[in-house]
């Protein structure tokens, strides 16, 4: 946005010093008899009149060159040094289930509807985060890569449901190795791990510490969260990968129990977005300046041109 300015305002009061020096400040004049003093002076006014506004035209110029006009362009630059961060949701076969392993009635949300909805009310918190997401059940992979674009992610999202991955296992190593992956190119200065299941870790390729190694290579902090009642994961090896990479382990029994857990891991990794004015200076101090030079050229001509009639 341009705007303008002075670099020196105050030395527009010099303005108020010559207005007042005009009324309060007559110069002195010896007395002269002239005959036909009338016709002089008629003459003499229309010239003066000139002579005056040349005066002012070159006093106000001048001030206003001396307070240095300038056209100022600010911008302001967001450095979005956000996090990095993959959601890694449990897809297999029990999480069709409803809280309490009971299938949900018709109309009622079963656990990953509930997931699915707190991830996706996640993201929106997190504007300026670069978010992937990764499921797994059977097998993991990675449904889709690191991105600022919300509006994809979320129609990905809104792709997925339980058994995608299949229904048999729920391998968290190698969804653990997976999400891993994801920041091997990223150079954000924190990457989190927001990891999501409803069972223990079975039917795995990778082994546990080697998941661990590259998760902790690439300084990614993981954020476990066991849904729904107790004993229905494994809480001792989710508990074990948070703190192996300093983080937390939560456990959820019910949507309001998991909707608490996610405001809490936004407030614990708000990202500071920091933004950066610049501005653009651009001088005009030549143009009144060439016009009081003009201004004073024209009042000297005339002056002299009326001291030789």
């Amino acid at each position: 946005m341009s705007e303008i300015t002075f670099e020196y305002p105050w030395v527009l009061l010099l303005l108020l010093l010559f207005w007042a020096c005009s009324k309060w400040c007559k110069p002195k004049s010896e007395a002269i008899l002239f005959p036909h003093l009338e016709i002089f002076l008629e003459n003499r006014g229309k010239k003066s009149i000139w002579l005056t506004v040349l005066k002012w035209i070159a006093i106000i110029a001048s001030i206003i060159a001396l307070s240095s006009p300038v056209i100022e362009d600010k911008m302001e630059v967001e450095n979005k040094d956000g996090y990095a961060i993959a959601l890694v949701l449990d897809a297999s076969g029990s999480m069709r289930y409803g809280f309490g392993r009971s299938l949900p009635g018709i109309g009622a949300q079963n656990k990953f509807d509930v997931s699915m909805e707190m991830a996706q009310a996640f993201i929106e918190k997190r504007p300026d985060d670069q978010i992937g997401l990764v499921v797994f059940g059977n097998f993991a992979y990675v449904a889709a890569p690191l991105t600022y674009d919300k509006k994809i992610l979320g129609q990905i999202m809104g792709g997925l449901s339980s058994g995608i991955a299949g229904s048999n296992y729920t391998v968290i190593n190698d969804a653990l190795f997976q999400s891993a992956k994801l920041f091997k190119d990223s150079k954000a200065k924190t990457k989190i791990v927001i990891l999501l299941t409803d069972g223990e870790s079975r039917g795995d390729n990778v082994p546990f510490d080697v998941a661990m190694r590259l998760t902790q290579q690439h300084g990614v902090k993981v954020y476990t969260i066991g849904i729904g009642d107790r004993g229905e994961f494994n809480e001792e090896h989710l508990q074990l990968i948070s703190y192996k990479t300093e983080g937390q382990f939560f456990s959820a029994e019910n949507k309001d129990a998991l909707q608490e857990i996610y405001e809490k891991i936004d407030q614990l990794e708000k990202s500071k977005i920091e933004s950066e004015k610049y501005i653009k200076k651009s001088y005009y101090f030549e143009y009144p300046l060439f016009l009081a030079f003009l201004a004073l050229l024209f009042y000297t001509y005339l002056l002299n041109k009326r001291g030789v009639t």
